[in-house]
């Protein structure tokens, strides 16, 4: 409760000594805790549940006829970047919380990559009198491995003072799992300070097992996000973990997994979206697509619902919100059916902020001098973009259509003069990564495989995680082109092609963000996909920049490429492009 004499309002309100403010009628209520419905009026006060009343008796101020819907509460992501939604967090308010979101866990490990603390803050005060109730976690890995550049480095001591915030939960995502593994002190002093602050670790564990996952359990480790099998589900949860079953738009595993959920570990199931745009949002939706593509695939509705709403309060010790009962936060929705889980209301303390997919007022954006901008690129040239081979025989990223995991390949290509010629019978382009936040001056480039492109070349800021210009093409000048055109602009996403760019998404805050609405946000993006597979020939069987921008993740095996050379996630090492070196 905000104060004393709120609480005494919820009480008079429960005890029915005082008219409540809000009253839902008619409609199939879920009991989260006795996983069941229950026909009843429930009573709203002061932005929180009060009780419950006969169904048609309740007395308020406001009666609201639900006319036989659903009422859930509120859905919660456990995991999200909203970076990577490109939208701001008032506009990502505006996007999910239609759809039925009224919280969300947010880490925005890609803003500080680039910002630092700053990007932190901005993402507190940006979300602050927002809508959607956003929480956060501290990034633990930034940079995400000593393997890149980013723009900030934050330590041990950098995180003592977020984690005292109200508003931040935990220790972000540990994605350096064979520094936790070996036991090294750069990143186990991280652990501890969330530790000593008495806050959750999340986890990020690829294709980790046995007594390597004991080791990334017992650093005190309670979440997962990166299951790939329903084997690895049990694994985690039988270690303790909290497992997010993703449904994000490039990485889907809610229907993987699901095979793994049975009635004895449901408890321990939450789901997430880590890495959505807004395309996929308003066209698929949220949180509530989780449970849609669950409760179809065979799941209970009400388990599917309990993943989204309770397990997740239990896992990051949300005791305020999750369920629909007396004392906790008035956040849910009237869900029109058990099938679709389209939102016909969606309350958040007990106000009525959205209603048949849209917001009733929107939450505005506005500009904040601590994150715009952030690009400081030293001696970019055409000429650094040349890929010298003393071998034909090489290493190539191969791109697997589907994820962001990539395959470790070789080929044979064409080498005139000690230089990389392309050919166009081959499906293999250029890639070059340009530091973009230290003015070090580098360029790496490496060799990518099944991405499609012809006659032309795509570039973007967003380069997960440290966010370095990532560029792909077959030419050197339309490359060059891309590179330069994002230099000057402050970031974002553009195609060029024969010399002139064929379309550009301004993304000024960080070189990650737009300042524009989702759907503005989706149709630029819709229309830079469009040019991408119609223009550039880009495979269908990839989303093109959000591929792209993968292809620099040095903690995703096989191949990746930072602004430091090919790296082989594999062994967490630097490889030569010739094969005979």
């Amino acid at each position: 409760m905000d104060s004393l004499d709120m609480l005494k309002e919820v009480i008079a309100a429960a005890s029915l000594r005082k008219e409540a403010q809000l009253c839902i009628t008619n409609a199939h209520v879920l009991d989260v805790y006795n996983k069941e419905w229950f026909e009843a009026d429930v009573l709203v006060s002061e932005g929180r549940f009060t009780g419950y009343a006969k169904p048609g008796k309740g007395r308020a101020h406001t009666i609201v006829d639900a006319k036989g819907r659903y009422m859930v509460p509120g859905f919660i992501d456990s995991h999200v970047h909203i970076e990577s939604s490109h939208a701001t967090p008032q506009q990502f308010s505006n996007l999910v919380v239609p759809c039925g979101t009224t919280t969300v866990i947010a880490d925005p490990h890609e803003i500080c990559n680039v910002c630092g603390l700053d990007g932190l803050s901005y993402m507190l005060d940006a979300s602050e009198k927002t809508a959607l109730q956003a929480f956060f976690v501290v990034p633990s890995c930034v940079p995400a491995t000593t393997f890149e550049h980013s723009g900030a480095v934050m330590l041990a001591p950098d995180l003592v003072k977020p984690l005292q915030h109200e508003r931040v939960l935990g220790l972000g995502e540990m994605m350096d799992y064979p520094a936790v593994i070996s036991g090294s002190s750069l990143v186990l002093d991280k652990l501890w300070e969330a530790k000593k602050a008495k806050k959750i670790i999340d986890g990020h564990s690829p294709a980790i097992h046995g007594s390597d996952l004991d080791a990334y359990c017992a650093a005190g480790i309670r979440t997962d996000h990166e299951c790939e099998t329903a084997q690895e589900l049990q694994q985690r949860v039988r270690r303790g973990m909290y497992v997010m079953l993703r449904e994000g738009s490039a990485c889907n595993n809610v229907l993987a997994l699901l095979g793994g959920v049975n009635g004895r570990n449901n408890r321990r199931c939450i789901f997430c979206t880590d890495d959505r745009q807004p395309m996929s949002i308003l066209s698929e939706g949220h949180i509530n697509n989780n449970v849609r593509l669950a409760v179809a695939a065979g799941l209970d509705p009400i388990e599917a619902i309990c993943m989204a709403t309770i397990n997740s309060c239990d896992c990051y010790h949300l005791g305020d919100r999750g369920a629909i009962a007396p004392g906790l936060r008035a956040d849910f929705s009237l869900c029109n059916n058990l099938t679709e889980f389209a939102m016909h209301q969606v309350y958040i303390g007990g106000r009525l902020v959205a209603e048949d997919g849209a917001m009733l007022v929107n939450d505005e954006s506005h500009p904040d001098q601590r994150v715009l901008g952030r690009m400081d690129v030293k001696d970019f040239t055409q000429e650094r973009l040349r890929l010298k081979l003393s071998d034909s025989h090489v290493r190539v990223i191969d791109i697997v259509p589907g994820g962001v995991v990539t395959e470790a390949g070789e080929a044979v290509v064409t080498v005139e003069d000690g230089v990389w010629v392309h050919d166009p019978a081959q499906d293999i382009v250029k890639l070059a990564v340009i530091e973009r936040h230290k003015g070090t001056g580098n360029v790496a480039v490496a060799l990518l495989r099944g991405y499609g492109l012809k006659g032309g070349a795509m570039a973007t800021s967003v380069a997960h995680d440290s966010h370095n210009i990532i560029v792909a093409g077959d030419n050197d000048e339309d490359m060059s082109l891309c590179v330069s055109h994002l230099i000057e602009s402050g970031g974002g996403m553009v195609i060029a092609k024969h010399g002139a760019v064929l379309a550009f998404f301004a993304q000024p805050v960080a070189g990650l963000i737009s300042m524009e609405d989702g759907p503005a946000i989706a149709r630029n993006l819709e229309n830079l996909h469009h040019i991408a597979t119609k223009e550039l020939h880009v495979s269908n069987k990839v989303d093109p920049f959000m591929t792209l921008c993968f292809m620099s993740l040095p903690v995703i095996p096989a191949y990746k490429l930072t602004d430091m050379g090919l790296f082989d996630v594999r062994s967490f090492s630097f490889v030569q492009l010739e094969l005979n070196k």
